[in-house]
């Protein structure tokens, strides 16, 4: 964080964060109601509002080696990309590749809808998916495809050791280009009608279903 705005009257929360941002020796500036609704993103905002540095960090320190990473390529729904940020964070993901013309990740509804992930998971942008798919696979990941349509379930896919998951835009999933690049796909059985799931769904079942591999062995 680099300087906080807060409402001296608001106490709670907001005096708490100001405190602690003091206590830390960061620059706090007190402003009214107003001014913080003028800051905030929201109609009506909870609490203080934060300047923070841009968390991204360089794909090479995304360690495969500490759990799955997240690839997500051609995403465009700031909700969607927060949600899954989020998943990737409580399932144990060692990190998470925003690729190729995505939505920004510090946009203030991905921020919102990480709901603090933002800060704990490390996040890489690539601009070429073709580079971090390269990359990943010369750290001796596997690279995996997840898709409506993958070969295999995802309760059976040999997940074993290193491993990328890719995820495709919204509506159109990932192209064909992209998964010519994979060592394998995957899907998410259904037993209802539904032809697919959303993609923060889908993410989070295929996280937890390899974490819970990582627990078990």
């Amino acid at each position: 964080m680099v300087e906080l705005f807060a409402d001296p009257a608001a106490g709670g929360d907001s005096a708490e964060a100001a405190g602690s941002a003091e206590a830390a020796g960061l620059p706090v500036v007190h402003v009214t109601p107003r001014v913080l609704e003028r800051l905030a993103a929201t109609v009506t905002p909870r609490g203080p509002v934060a300047v923070c540095a841009r968390l991204d960090v360089p794909l090479e320190r995304v360690d495969p080696g500490a759990g799955p990473v997240v690839v997500l390529v051609e995403i465009r729904d700031p909700g969607n990309l927060g949600a899954v940020i989020r998943s990737a964070d409580a399932a144990g993901a060692a990190g998470v590749v925003v690729a190729g013309p995505s939505v920004d990740p510090y946009n203030e509804k991905v921020v919102r809808a990480s709901a603090g992930s933002l800060f704990h998971v490390p996040v890489a942008v690539a601009r070429e998916v073709s580079v971090a798919a390269a990359a990943l696979r010369e750290r001796g990941c596997t690279l995996l495809a997840a898709a409506a349509d993958g070969a295999t379930s995802v309760y059976d896919v040999d997940a074993r050791g290193r491993v990328a998951v890719f995820f495709g835009n919204e509506a159109r999933g990932l192209s064909p280009e992209v998964r010519a690049l994979m060592d394998a796909s995957m899907r998410v059985p259904m037993a209802g009608g539904a032809e697919s799931l959303n993609l923060a769904a889908a993410a989070a079942v295929v996280l937890f279903e390899l974490a819970r591999r990582r627990v078990s062995g």
